[in-house]
């Protein structure tokens, strides 16, 4: 299996994951950038926010209600957090399996880095 986060899914590589239903499934990044950061990811195989089709809304929707939840559970929903999307290698997409990070528990400046 090519795709790491494909691998993770079916339990063929390891992750600590917070969080899983039917569509979704979200685990901590293994090289964190902020005291909160986990990868949100939908089951199905879609390589950048470029390949989404109108089938795939709702679980994008829910990858976004999931970050939602999430935040709360982590105690950053009060603070401020951050969700970011990157697409394609000059936004910073390293895994082309499209998954949103939330990012919370420190400062965050704008414009991004």
């Amino acid at each position: 299996m090519a795709c790491v986060f494909c691998a993770i899914i079916e339990r063929q590589a390891p992750a600590t994951v917070e969080y899983e239903d039917d569509e979704v499934i979200a685990f901590q990044d293994i090289h964190p950038v902020a005291p909160v950061h986990i990868l949100i990811v939908p089951r199905r195989h879609i390589e950048t926010l470029n390949d989404v089709t109108p089938e795939d809304v709702p679980a994008l929707g829910r990858c976004l209600y999931v970050a939602r939840q999430l935040a709360r559970a982590k105690g950053i929903d009060e603070r401020g957090y951050r969700v970011v999307l990157n697409v394609r290698a000059l936004a910073g997409q390293s895994v082309y399996h499209i998954h949103f990070h939330l990012l919370g528990g420190r400062p965050f400046r704008w414009p991004p880095g």
